[in-house]
């Protein structure tokens, strides 16, 4: 008779299982993870690095410019007389008219027709005085001539007869150059200028500091 229990099975034993291997799935999606998360530490380490240390990302603001200090320019005020001027008369000639009342600071003191320059060849001529109510005077003698070659020679005897200029230029209406203007120095702080204007000389005899700008403003 056979014994059955030696082929049966002990009560209580455990039967051995193997173990499941992971599906393809489960590694592509191990591999990701794993890729993802490396690329995040590589970007963070390239976003630290360039903007915070050594921060060779990070643009460097140029240090700030001083602000140019506006340029203002003081223009002071021109001078005018304080003085009256002499009255005219009514009849006077063209030329005689164009010789102004009051030059800058100077007024008109006296207008009377002088007769050096028509034994030099002037159709008129007249002598003017300003004063600026002071110690300050200027004594003026104009002429005109009927062309402006003997109005030129005019002009270069007055300057050479006042001395060795000092200073001397074109003189310029617009842009034609009218005549030339000479700057002589002269006694007692006083210098003579002497000017063409077309047909027209004059000769201005004043303070030396003041006879450039005499000169300048004369309408004439």
């Amino acid at each position: 008779m056979t014994d059955q229990r030696a082929s049966s099975p002990r009560s209580g034993a455990t039967a051995s299982v193997a173990a499941k291997k992971p599906s393809p799935a489960v590694y592509r999606r191990r591999r990701l993870v794993v890729i993802v998360g490396t690329l995040v530490i590589v970007l963070a380490v390239l976003l630290v690095g360039g903007f915070a240390w050594p921060g060779f990302w990070r643009s460097e603001a140029p240090p700030p410019q001083p602000q140019p200090v506006p340029t203002v320019t003081v223009t002071a005020p021109v001078p005018t007389p304080t003085v009256k001027a002499v009255d005219r008369s009514g009849d006077e000639s063209a030329f005689q008219k164009a010789l102004p009342s009051a030059v800058l600071q100077f007024a008109l003191g006296s207008l009377a027709e002088a007769k050096e320059p028509k034994g030099q060849g002037a159709l008129e001529a007249w002598n003017a005085e300003y004063t600026d109510g002071g110690s300050g005077e200027v004594a003026l003698v104009a002429g005109q001539w009927a062309t402006e070659d003997e109005a030129g020679e005019a002009a270069a005897a007055w300057t050479s007869a006042a001395g060795e200029a000092e200073r001397e230029g074109d003189v310029k209406v617009g842009k034609k150059v009218v005549g030339q203007y000479a700057i002589v120095p002269a006694k007692g702080g006083k210098a003579v200028v002497v000017w063409q204007n077309g047909t027209a000389v004059l000769r201005a005899t004043g303070p030396a500091d003041a006879m450039e700008d005499f000169y300048a403003a004369f309408p004439l």
